[in-house]
């Protein structure tokens, strides 16, 4: 039964969250937590588009797999035994079980129920004392396989049947990103924060809105004032909100130093080490980016009014072989720590806010370009999927 929210007043509604940024306001406070929503996102947003699950170098050699649930979609990023990133459902096709948690390596994945056994492919190999049931075909049983794409190093992989390439919405960050060199970076793992009690729409607001920075993380962030982002025009076939964060002085980084820690990447030009990067490609990937590091973040919902965060880092070779690495990452991870502090402390009051029956559908700042872009690129994939 679709959701009482889903009315054409509630449709029309939309309309005042996509204007221009001197006219634009809030959305509905409904659509952040109620779960009869949340249930109509987890198709229209969740089910269609591209997805992150980590990095390249997580899976490293085949058979090396590691499991990850997005909207209550348990899905296996395996490297195959050709080397291929692969993107499976973990849900065994005879009764439902999931064949895999966790990480690890493997040869073939066994379904710890009923033994089926399935390859790195997802090709169903073995189903025991199945010969008995009428027309069953182990060709018709393989785990589903979902669309890959790789972007930067990043593993992105789509529920959809045919989902537009990812990368041609992304061309904007290309350039941005070219001396960071991304793709062959290595990946450290960081903190998996849980049972954080507010909507992914709100994880994604915080992460990119640089008005609260000078406010609520003053004095850790007064290297990045919020008054020095540079913002994109956004355009419709964009599949990611991003801003540049201008530095007051060279190398600023999220450590109480206001410092870069380790060495910086390279290759990048004195411009570029005087500023950063916060990056979003929802629904589940944002990315912080200063001189010495780069951050990532991939938002898994837990229903309406809850979500998981898997926090890692992208290093380049010469700071992964600094003799000081080890020491200097702690630190460094620490920095990112403090704010996460502060955040965690304002986007649960803000959950309870926007709960309340005086919850509100506010005006934004020019400080915050990056909302209204956000409610763009959000409600396209609304009104695509909104019941007539």
């Amino acid at each position: 039964m679709p959701s009482p929210l889903l009315t054409r007043e509630m449709l029309e509604s939309f309309e005042s969250s996509v204007r221009e940024l001197p006219e634009a306001c809030t959305l509905p406070p409904e659509v952040y937590h109620r779960e009869d929503f949340y249930a109509f996102e987890k198709e229209a947003v969740f089910g269609r588009d591209w997805l992150c699950l980590g990095r390249e170098d997580q899976v490293p050699k085949p058979g090396d797999y590691r499991v990850i649930e997005i909207a209550d979609e348990p899905l296996i990023l395996v490297r195959d035994q050709n080397s291929e990133i692969r993107v499976l459902s973990a849900v065994c096709q005879h009764r439902g079980m999931q064949v895999a948690e966790g990480e690890g390596n493997c040869k073939f994945f066994r379904c710890p129920y009923h033994h089926w056994v399935y390859g790195l492919d997802g090709d169903l190999r073995g189903a025991a004392q199945m010969e008995q049931t009428c027309d069953f075909s182990r060709e018709d049983h393989g785990l589903p396989a979902l669309a890959v794409e790789i972007w930067q190093g990043f593993v992105f992989a789509s529920m959809a049947k045919n989902p537009e390439p990812l990368a041609p919405s992304l061309v904007e960050l290309d350039p941005l990103l070219a001396h960071y060199d991304l793709t062959n970076t290595t990946t450290v793992d960081g903190k998996t924060l849980t049972d954080l009690p507010w909507n992914w729409k709100v994880m994604i607001e915080n992460f990119n809105d640089p008005y609260h920075a000078s406010r609520l993380h003053d004095p850790l962030q007064t290297f990045a004032p919020s008054g020095m982002s540079d913002f994109f025009e956004w355009r419709e076939e964009m599949n990611h909100i991003s801003r540049i964060q201008r530095f007051t002085e060279i190398d600023g980084s999220f450590n109480p130093t206001k410092k870069a820690l380790l060495p910086v990447f390279p290759q990048l030009t004195e411009e570029e080490r005087k500023q950063g990067l916060f990056v979003i490609v929802p629904p589940t990937l944002a990315i912080a980016i200063v001189p010495d590091l780069v951050a990532y973040f991939i938002i898994k919902p837990q229903g309406a009014n809850g979500i998981e965060i898997d926090i890692a880092y992208c290093f380049h070779q010469g700071a992964l072989e600094h003799e000081m690495f080890e020491p200097l990452f702690e630190m460094a991870q620490a920095g990112v720590d403090n704010f996460n502090v502060q955040d965690v402390w304002a986007t649960t009051l803000v959950q309870k806010g926007l709960r309340s029956r005086f919850g509100p559908r506010g005006r934004y700042s020019w400080q915050e370009a990056t909302l209204p872009q956000f409610n763009r690129w959000l409600v396209r994939r609304y009104r695509d999927k909104w019941p007539t």
